[in-house]
């Protein structure tokens, strides 16, 4: 038996006025994914437990079959861990965004999708400025980096107040910076990379392109190394990952998966999704599960971006679901689960922690009529799991 994960980030959202009254799942065209709704069963998961932030960290570790009340200690160690950086008992990880402030309000929590080359540059820079036993930044993908923090009294980081800049768009940020238990250290360099950033040559570039300049780093989710079981000691299978973000990559190393390498996947609008269904169909003849994760419509709910995020949902219809659909046409020894990991509502920009809805297809699923899959097929259905756990626990049943 072969199971596959295909997860479309933040693809759930809100009714929209500009769409009629209907969500862009409604309104995209998405042929296989009601082809498997027909032919399969649909439902609704609980991947945020109440009371939790409903952030990538807690709903992909949930929808990977974990509790994150019990095993999540921060998204920068996830991140981490995809990098290969290893952190020790006295130390910590902040997740480092480089990010564009304007009027002291969050203009842009990406720095215009800065590019990997130009990032590096950067980070190498506040390695150079900053040097000070016990502070280390490191390089990862376009905005995304990590902070390391040695400190003797490394727990007390974790007390510290943190908001996600994505969550902050357009609002001022004095409100939202860290606060509390050894706040002042963040604060410290946060501001200290204002200064380093505020002339650089790199960003001049980027202001006279037009595209927003990196005005400061944003430090945030911090946490250390957590301590997880084996999805192959938990589940029984042994398993492959593929994103394009560190922090679902991270995830799937601790749990013991292989980290697939797909050429051109970037985690935004323009990633090679064909790659990812192609590659992740090789995965499948190696290892039995496979765990395919698409940041693309996440970015465009954070965008603000109604038509985007139609077509990106429609690009992993046809070419992620369509691609694995085909190639399985024949074979009956298959289990294939569609589901976001949150909503990410274009209105609000930000995730949500409401349940999503989900399509579980294959061997010994029974098909429950409902024709089609969207945001209110899935709340009509008597299916429901309230964790990620649980939904994992019946996908993978062998019987």
């Amino acid at each position: 038996m072969k199971y596959i994960v295909i997860v479309p980030d933040g693809m759930a959202d809100h009714p929209l006025e500009e769409l009629g009254g209907k969500t862009p799942l409604e309104i995209a065209k998405i042929p296989n994914m009601n082809y498997l709704a027909k032919h399969g069963a649909v439902g609704t998961v609980r991947t945020v437990p109440q009371g939790m932030i409903p952030g990538s960290d807690v709903a992909n570790m949930s929808l990977l079959g974990y509790d994150p009340k019990k095993y999540l200690y921060g998204r920068a160690p996830l991140e981490a861990a995809n990098m290969n950086i290893p952190i020790e008992n006295d130390e910590v990880a902040f997740r480092c965004n480089l990010v564009t402030i304007e009027d002291e309000k969050m203009a842009d929590y990406s720095a215009g999708h800065i590019k990997n080359e130009e990032a590096k540059i950067l980070i190498e820079e506040l390695n150079k400025k900053i040097k000070e036993p016990g502070i280390k930044f490191y390089p990862g993908k376009s905005y995304r980096h990590i902070l390391i923090i040695k400190d003797p009294e490394a727990k007390e980081y974790l007390k510290m107040t943190t908001t996600a800049p994505h969550d902050i768009l357009g609002k001022p940020i004095k409100k939202y910076l860290p606060k509390a238990t050894k706040s002042e250290k963040i604060l410290d360099l946060m501001e200290r990379s204002r200064q380093i950033f505020k002339d650089h040559p790199i960003n001049q570039v980027r202001v006279d392109l037009k595209e927003n300049p990196a005005t400061m780093i944003w430090l945030w989710s911090q946490g250390q190394r957590p301590q997880m079981p084996l999805f192959s000691e938990k589940y029984q299978l042994q398993g492959s990952i593929i994103s394009a973000v560190d922090l679902v990559n991270g995830l799937g190393k601790l749990i013991g998966f292989e980290v697939i390498s797909v050429p051109g996947i970037t985690g935004y609008y323009d990633t090679n999704y064909l790659g990812k269904g192609q590659y992740a169909l090789k995965a499948l003849k190696k290892h039995d599960f496979v765990f395919i994760h698409i940041e693309a419509p996440d970015e465009a709910g954070h965008n603000g971006d109604i038509k985007a995020k139609i077509n990106c949902i429609e690009r992993i219809d046809k070419e992620i679901v369509g691609t694995i659909i085909e190639h399985f046409k024949n074979n009956d020894a298959v289990r294939i689960l569609v589901s976001p990991d949150h909503p990410t509502p274009i209105k609000l920009r930000t995730h949500t922690d409401e349940p999503v809805g989900f399509i579980v297809f294959g061997k010994n699923i029974i098909p429950d009529q409902i024709p089609v899959f969207n945001e209110k097929t899935a709340k009509e259905s008597q299916l429901c799991f309230n964790s990620g756990e649980e939904l994992m626990a019946f996908f993978t049943k062998t019987s």
